[in-house]
Parts: C-alpha cells; structure tokens; sequence
C-alpha cells in the first residue's frame, strides 16, 4: 500500500503546490511509483506537470470524487518516469457543495484511493489553500499530512487552525493520521530575518522539521510555467538540488534502509511519532 502523504497549509504563497509537484518529481526519480492528486480547484499542480486543460475535461479528480467514475480512469501519466497525476479543474468548486448531503462525505477521497494505492510507492495530495470539505476529504485519506512553512515571522499564522483541524480529524475521522514533518520554504539566505526564523522554527519544533530548507529560487518559480517539475526544467538549479535531499531524507524517514526490491512488494509500516503543536497541542495530531 502507498503512502498517502497531503501537502496542507490554508495559508496561499508558502509553496505548497511547488513542493507537492517537485516532492512527487524527486520520489520518482529514485524508481518510487507516485501519484499526485490535485485537489486545488485552480489546478496549479495538474498545470505545472503539463496535464493539458482540455484533456482534463473529463480526466479529472472531480468525477472520481462524487462517484461518477473510477479513480484509476482519470490518472493521466506525466512526461517524467514513474509519475503519474489525477488533474483537477474548476469543476473541483462544485464538488464542496455536491458533496454536503451525500453519506460519508468526508471518506469520498479516501475510498477512491483504496482501489489504486497498491499500485504506488507514494500517494501526494495537494491541498487548496483552505480548510474545506476538500481539504477535509485529503486529511480523511492521507496517512500523514506535509506542512510548507515559509521563512517569514507571519508563517505560524493559521498554523495552529491547520493542526486544530488535523486534530479533529485526527479524533473523528482518521485515527491514524499524523504529521509527517514541516518543510521550510522560500528561504532567503541574503535576509538575517530568514536565518533567524529558521533557528526560532528548528528549536520549537525540534526534529519534525525536514533538514532540507527549499530556498528563494527564479528557476523554481519558472518551472510550471514550462509544464514541467524543477528536476526537469533545471536539474542543476538549487531548487532541484534540495528537493533531491528532500525525497532523500523523507524516503529514509518511510522506507529506512529497505530495498528497491523489498520496497516494490509492501508498503509504509514505520509509524511516525506525532509532532504536536507547540509540543502540547500537536501531541494531538
């Protein structure tokens, strides 16, 4: 069974979609079978892999989320090896309200997943930017949720809303979800104040920060603009340095030091200690 890790924060601009694309991009070049679903109805990350809109008309997430169609029809293959997408459209803001009556609302993701995750390593979920009925249905299904966390003294804010959410969850819906860690994004090393809200993160959130800090990064803003993930438009740029080092270090943190061989007949079974938040509240989640 795949790891189904949601990339979350209701917080727009802290690189959610950058990193839930170029995470899934450099799990694959490792020979990891992933699979990026889009639920961000603006379909940023579906673009930013090259899914072409009118071949999404009806290849969408949106279809196998109110039971119209199977979620393994509409997952389109990428032009990187071993990485697939399920795209998202516009039709993705119906999906909130057609969903409000329907029984077990909340679990449609996450019944979707179960038909195709035996087929995947990895199973990344990119999150709107809001703490909605999608949002809900990707921390209902996923096994641990990512946390993109920008270098700036206003990123805490709504972090705590975010781990309250996940603790309801948690308690409600999806007793085994957990946090997988929190990644530092949009890192400016000209800037002390970056440095110093590094340091201040690192020391409050101890080892559930990722090692790996995606820095500030033009080829890393150009990139979906081309339809391509940064291991593709650059793969000598910074950016797809650090999200190797990310892959790296989130692969040790799931598989260990298990084989190529004995990684392609089972799947994630080390369980993750809980991050809390501040400590107390995240020991919740």
């Amino acid at each position: 069974m795949a790891r189904t890790i949601c990339v979350a924060n209701q917080k727009g601009g802290v690189g959610k979609t950058t990193s839930s694309v170029n995470i899934g991009a450099a799990l694959a070049a490792r020979g990891r079978k992933v699979l990026i679903l889009d639920m961000d109805p603006q379909g940023n990350a579906s673009s930013g892999l090259g899914a072409k809109r009118q071949e999404s008309q009806e290849n969408n997430i949106y279809p196998a989320l109110i039971g119209d169609r199977p979620l393994a029809a509409v997952i389109q293959p990428t032009e990187a090896p071993n990485l697939s997408i399920a795209p998202a459209n516009s039709d993705l803001v119906g999906a909130e309200i057609e969903l409000i009556d329907v029984p077990r609302r909340e679990y449609r993701l996450k019944e979707a997943i179960q038909t195709v995750a035996d087929q995947y390593h990895y199973i990344i979920i990119d999150c709107p930017p809001s703490l909605g009925l999608l949002t809900v249905n990707s921390l209902t299904a996923a096994d641990t949720f990512l946390v993109p966390l920008q270098c700036e003294y206003y990123a805490l804010e709504g972090l705590s809303q975010l781990l309250n959410t996940a603790g309801l969850i948690k308690k409600n819906l999806n007793p085994n979800l957990k946090i997988e860690g929190i990644l530092l994004t949009m890192f400016d090393t000209r800037n002390n104040l970056s440095h110093q809200v590094v340091s201040e993160i690192q020391a409050h959130f101890s080892d559930k920060v990722f090692k790996a800090i995606i820095p500030r990064n033009v080829r890393l803003s150009e990139a979906p603009s081309h339809g391509k993930s940064i291991l593709e438009y650059d793969p000598k740029s910074i950016g797809a340095r650090k999200y190797h080092e990310l892959a790296e270090e989130l692969d040790e943190r799931v598989y260990g030091t298990q084989s190529e061989a004995a990684l392609r007949h089972q799947g994630p079974e080390i369980e993750q200690p809980a991050l809390g938040r501040d400590r107390e509240e995240m020991a919740n989640v």
